[in-house]
């Protein structure tokens, strides 16, 4: 059965039979090929499902002088994944902000980056549901582009739609430091805005207008709550756990402890249709990451559940300007933990690993790593599909259709 409009629906993927009795994806996720040409179960889910990382880091420089970057195997990288696509993301505050027009001087910088690096793999950006579905078919990974956090904006609606023309898809409303004009309450931060300020409700509306999903990470839950209220598409949190999942390592716990959501809170999303993507932060292995997905499922349900790994596909850049934590503005930690010591461990977590190193002895690549664990927790490959990538498939076709 080939997919319409009109059998896709919010809360209901449409799957059909396949090898061995299973349920797997349409017939639009299917067949993909893979270097070693598996045959075992793991890679047969693989190849019959859409694998989705909601967010995910592609380093690019973001000043002029410094463009068009290092030379990077993106098309490899995620073709050892097992990966279909990802979130292609990156953030402009991690360099402090000093004069207006330079926030959307490094957005528009790292776009024209991120063009030279899907260029040189010959790759190309998803605007809607059917390029994700052709790229599938035609065995090529593909990315959905985004930002994290509306300081390119600067108070100007208008630039949305610039961006929209650059091929962004996928807007992460807030980020680690306020923008020049806030959007809303950032959740690391001490709240100053009272939630979803009115110039956010205005870009969450102009997002839907457009054709963007907005992905509201980085949101205190009454920033969530307001956008939610005047969202008329289901939004996503792209990469999140969940806060009763803190992990063995105390120094990691305490800092990512602000970014994780509550049980009640992830069932507000849940319930208005969106989906929360489960990073791999506090995760020591694919077995306890695994077990996370799996603890957000018991909250939330099937549907309403990705993969949103906050890795990086290449490995790190850094501008011989970063002199990490003298130029950057990094949120501070819960607790009386060193903030120096905090800024290296998170220095480590983005810098020596990427997705398919992101754990100790891990022999297969990232999602290849990710199907062998969720079979094992019990998931069945229908279920697989929907984390894996079809949940994501869902809102975003949602977002951005007949446009």
């Amino acid at each position: 059965m080939e997919y319409t409009q009109n059998n896709w629906s919010r809360r209901k993927f449409i799957f059909t039979m396949g090898g061995a009795g299973a349920f797997v994806l349409i017939n639009p996720f299917s067949s993909w090929t893979f270097a070693n040409n598996s045959e075992d179960e793991v890679a047969k889910i693989v190849a019959r499902t859409f694998g989705i990382d909601t967010h995910n880091h592609i380093d690019v420089p973001l000043n002029l002088a410094e463009l068009p970057g290092p030379k990077l195997d993106l098309m490899g990288e995620i073709k050892k994944s097992g990966l279909s696509g990802m979130v292609m993301t990156f953030a402009v505050d991690y360099q402090k902000l000093t004069r207006e027009g330079e926030a959307y001087e490094r957005f528009l910088n790292g776009l024209t980056a991120m063009d030279n690096v899907l260029e040189s793999n010959a790759m190309k950006r998803a605007l809607n549901l059917a390029d994700l579905q052709a790229a599938k078919k035609s065995k090529k990974p593909i990315v959905i582009q985004s930002v994290e956090g509306g300081h390119f904006l600067e108070g100007k609606i208008e630039r949305l739609e610039v961006a929209y023309k650059r091929g962004l898809r996928h807007l992460g409303l807030l980020h680690d430091n306020d923008a020049s004009v806030p959007l809303g309450d950032v959740f690391t931060n001490p709240p100053k805005w009272g939630g979803l300020t009115t110039f956010g409700a205005d870009v969450v509306k102009e997002c839907e207008r457009l054709g963007i999903l907005v992905d509201l990470s980085h949101c205190d839950d009454n920033t969530i709550n307001g956008a939610l209220k005047i969202a008329t598409k289901p939004v996503l949190v792209s990469h999140t756990g969940l806060n009763t999942r803190l992990g063995n390592n105390e120094l990691m716990s305490k800092m990512m402890r602000p970014r994780l959501i509550s049980e009640a809170q992830a069932k507000i999303v849940a319930e208005k249709g969106g989906v929360i993507g489960v990073w791999t932060h506090l995760a020591e292995s694919p077995t306890e990451f695994a077990a996370n997905i799996k603890a957000m499922v018991d909250i939330v349900g099937i549907d309403h559940v990705a993969i949103g790994t906050d890795t990086k596909m290449t490995p790190a850049y850094h501008s011989p300007n970063d002199n990490w934590g003298q130029n950057q503005a990094k949120p501070k930690s819960e607790g009386n933990v060193n903030t120096d010591n905090n800024r290296k461990q998170e220095n480590k977590q983005h810098t020596e690993k990427t997705t398919n190193t992101n754990w100790e002895n891990q022999k297969r690549g990232f999602y290849y790593s990710i199907v062998e664990a969720l079979l094992k927790a019990g998931f069945n490959e229908k279920e697989i599909g929907k984390i894996g990538g079809g949940n994501y498939c869902r809102i975003f076709d949602e977002a951005t259709k007949g446009h």
